[in-house]
């Protein structure tokens, strides 16, 4: 990678610009894949049941709170998603006036297609690396994902369409 700064700041901006560019490509595989697998659901949509299927029965307000959006918004894309029959509402049995947010069955199977597909276009990229290249990948991804919060995939043997995730399991 050029330089295009001296010191830390010149340095933090180079990163930042390679992780602009890298998501850019990132962005275009996940609207590749989910427009292959599933033509009607949004990429915010997509990534609610991202969470669902690895967080299990989830509350709306924590869910809100993952995606990071406004508990209004999240009961717009809930409705949306229940309505598609991809997820469902379901009583907390441990708490009766609660209500969780859950997968269907249907939902965990889009979840586990669109996720094939994603990861079979990344293999393709990654392939085209040199084994230095993916080795260094790994870890300045890893060091990335760690550094913000985000929980790793898990591998490849556990990710099937079949795989009911608990809701203790933290991988998406």
């Amino acid at each position: 990678m050029p330089a295009h700064g001296t010191g830390p700041a010149g340095e933090v901006d180079e990163v930042a610009r390679a992780v602009l560019t890298a998501s850019r490509l990132l962005l275009a595989v996940s609207a590749r894949s989910l427009a292959e697998v599933e033509e009607r659901l949004t990429l915010p949509q997509f990534r609610m049941l991202v969470v669902l299927s690895t967080r299990g029965a989830t509350k709306l307000v924590v869910l809100a709170e993952l995606l990071q959006v406004a508990p209004s918004t999240a009961m717009r894309m809930v409705d949306r998603l229940i309505a598609a029959g991809l997820a469902d509402r379901r009583i907390n049995p441990d708490n009766r006036r609660e209500t969780r947010l859950t997968l269907t069955e249907e939902g965990r199977r889009v979840v586990g297609r669109v996720m094939a597909r994603r990861r079979e276009e990344v293999t393709g990229i990654v392939r085209r690396l040199a084994p230095e290249q993916r080795a260094s990948l790994v870890e300045a991804l890893t060091a990335f994902t760690e550094a913000g919060g985000e929980p790793p995939v898990p591998p490849l043997a556990q990710v099937t369409p079949a795989r009911r995730p608990g809701a203790g399991d933290r991988t998406t």
